[in-house]
C-alpha cells in the first residue's frame, strides 16, 4: 500500500515591516498647530520623520491664513492611523505610549492639563489673528489690542494658577506635560511681541524656551526657506 503524501509545511510568513511614523506640517515658522504636533510626538519618544506639505498646498495655507474652518495639518500617519487634529494626536499618544506619562498622574491635575489644554485648542481667537506665530522676527513696540490683551491675560492666568498649585517649573510640576507643549507657540508669540511678563511667567516661558525641543523645532525654523507667505510677515508692516 503506498505511503500517504506528507503535506509540505507552509512556508513562514515573512516579519510584518514596521511603517516609520510621519509627521505633516504645514510650516516651522509660523504653524503654532505643527509645532504642538511636533512637541507631542517628542515627548511620547516616538521615532518619526516630519514632511513639510507646501505652502502652495490649498489646505496648508489656509490653515496658515485662518482661513479654515478644519485645521488639517499637522497629521500624524502611525500604524494605520491618520489624525489631523492636536489634541486627538494628543490622546493617542498618550494611550499607545503610557510610559511617556504624557498627562499628569494624579487624577485633579490630569483634569486641569485636559481643561486648559482643551481652552488652548478652542479659544484664544484674537490673540492667534493679531499676534501671528512668526519664529525668526521681533517686534518691539507692537500695538496689542484690547481683545487680544485680554486672550494674554487669561493665558497668563492660567500659568499663575497651575504654577502655583504644582510648584513649576512646568505647568503641572517636574516634567512636561500635553498642556505645556499646548502653550508653548504662546511662549515664542510673547517672545516675537515682547509682551511683558511677571517673573513667574518670565521663568516658565525660560523653560519652554529651553526644552530640546522646542530648541530643536526654532533651530529648524530658522533654517526654513522662506516661503512667500506676505500676509504672515508683520516685521515688514510694522
Amino acid at each position: 500500500m503506498p505511503e500517504p503524501k506528507r503535506r509540505r509545511a507552509a512556508p513562514p510568513e515573512a516579519p510584518a515591516v514596521a511603517v516609520p511614523a510621519v509627521l505633516h506640517i504645514s510650516s516651522r515658522n509660523y504653524s503654532s498647530w505643527s509645532m504642538r504636533g511636533f512637541l507631542l510626538a517628542r515627548m511620547a519618544g516616538l521615532d518619526f520623520t516630519v514632511d513639510t506639505v507646501s505652502p502652495d498646498d490649498p489646505s496648508a495655507r489656509a490653515e496658515l491664513l485662518l482661513q479654515s474652518s478644519s485645521i488639517l495639518l499637522p497629521c500624524l500617519s502611525h500604524e494605520g492611523a491618520e489624525l489631523w487634529d492636536t489634541l486627538a494626536i494628543a490622546e493617542y499618544l498618550n494611550e499607545r505610549y503610557p510610559e511617556a506619562r504624557m498627562m499628569p498622574e494624579e487624577r485633579i491635575a490630569r483634569a486641569r492639563c485636559r481643561a486648559i489644554s482643551g481652552e488652548m485648542h478652542a479659544g484664544f481667537h484674537a490673540l492667534r489673528s493679531t499676534l501671528p506665530m512668526n519664529l525668526r522676527t521681533t517686534i518691539p513696540g507692537f500695538t496689542i489690542w484690547s481683545a487680544a490683551r485680554a486672550d494674554i491675560e487669561r493665558i497668563l492666568k492660567l500659568w499663575r494658577d497651575c504654577l502655583a498649585e504644582w510648584d513649576g517649573p512646568w505647568l503641572f510640576g517636574t516634567r512636561p506635560s500635553v498642556a505645556d507643549a499646548m502653550f508653548a507657540p504662546v511662549v515664542t508669540r510673547f517672545r516675537t511681541y515682547a509682551v511683558a511678563l511677571d517673573p513667574g511667567c518670565e521663568a516658565y516661558a525660560r523653560t519652554i524656551l529651553t526644552w530640546p525641543a522646542v530648541r530643536e523645532w526654532i533651530t529648524a525654523a530658522e533654517r526654513e526657506p522662506e516661503q512667500g507667505i506676505a500676509e504672515l510677515d508683520l516685521d515688514a508692516e510694522f
